[in-house]
C-alpha cells in the first residue's frame, strides 16, 4: 500500500476527495433509514471526510484507520470542530481483535480494495454490526488497473458488482443493493477516464 501517512497533511486539500465524500454521503443516506441514537464504525477512515459529512445523522461514530499519520490529521479536525459524537481509534478490522462495541452502521469508502482478502473482512464486518445493523461499501467498479497510477500494487481493481453481492451474501448478510454513487473523473496519460463508484449497502439478519 501507498504510504497513507506521508500523504495524510494534504489529503483534504484535493476538491475530489472532498465532493467524493459528499456524494457517497448523500447516497448513504438515501439508501439507509438512519434513526436517532444509531452509532456508526468508519473502517479506514482517513481525515475523517466521510464521517465529517455524516457527524449530524450519527450519535457516535468511531472512526478506524491503521495510518497514524492519517488519525492525527483527523483529531485536530475533531478539536478544531469540537465534535464530541466522533471518536478516533488505531485498528486493522483485517486482523486486530473485534472492539467491544457493536454497531448499528459500519461504512468506508475507497477501502475495500486495498484490502487482499475481501470474503475475509466482509465477515469482520459481518461481526462488529449489531443484529439488524447496515454495511455500506464504496468502492470502484472493476475497472483494468488503470485507476493506481502510482504503482500501487496489493489493491484490487475494483469489483464486479455481481460478484462482490454474491460475496456479501456468503458472509451472512441479506438486503444487498447497489447504486452509483459517484464519477471520478481522472487524467491517465493523454486521456480523460471516468471511474464510476458503487455504494453497496447490506443488512446483517
Amino acid at each position: 500500500m501507498t504510504n497513507f501517512d506521508d500523504r495524510a497533511k494534504d489529503w483534504d486539500s484535493d476538491p475530489m476527495k472532498v465532493q467524493r465524500a459528499r456524494a457517497v454521503a448523500n447516497a448513504i443516506r438515501a439508501a439507509i433509514d438512519i434513526q436517532p441514537g444509531m452509532s456508526a464504525l468508519e473502517i479506514g477512515c482517513g481525515t475523517g471526510l466521510l464521517s465529517f459529512a455524516l457527524r449530524e445523522d450519527f450519535a457516535s461514530i468511531t472512526l478506524a484507520d491503521t495510518s497514524q499519520g492519517m488519525l492525527d490529521v483527523l483529531s485536530d479536525k475533531i478539536k478544531a470542530v469540537k465534535a464530541a459524537n466522533m471518536h478516533t481509534v488505531r485498528l486493522d478490522l483485517s486482523v486486530d481483535p473485534l472492539p467491544a462495541q457493536r454497531f448499528h452502521v459500519a461504512y468506508s469508502l475507497m477501502v475495500l480494495h486495498h484490502i487482499p482478502d475481501t470474503d475475509g473482512i466482509l465477515r469482520r464486518f459481518y461481526d462488529v454490526l449489531e443484529p439488524g445493523g447496515w454495511l455500506a461499501v464504496a468502492d470502484l467498479d472493476k475497472e483494468d488497473g488503470s485507476y493506481h497510477t502510482d504503482g500501487s500494487a496489493d489493491v484490487h481493481h475494483g469489483f464486479e458488482r455481481e460478484t462482490l453481492q454474491k460475496q456479501v451474501e456468503a458472509a451472512g448478510f441479506g438486503q444487498v443493493r447497489f447504486s452509483t454513487a459517484y464519477v471520478i473523473k481522472k487524467k491517465i496519460g493523454n486521456e480523460q477516464r471516468t471511474f464510476p463508484v458503487f455504494l453497496m449497502t447490506a443488512r446483517k439478519g
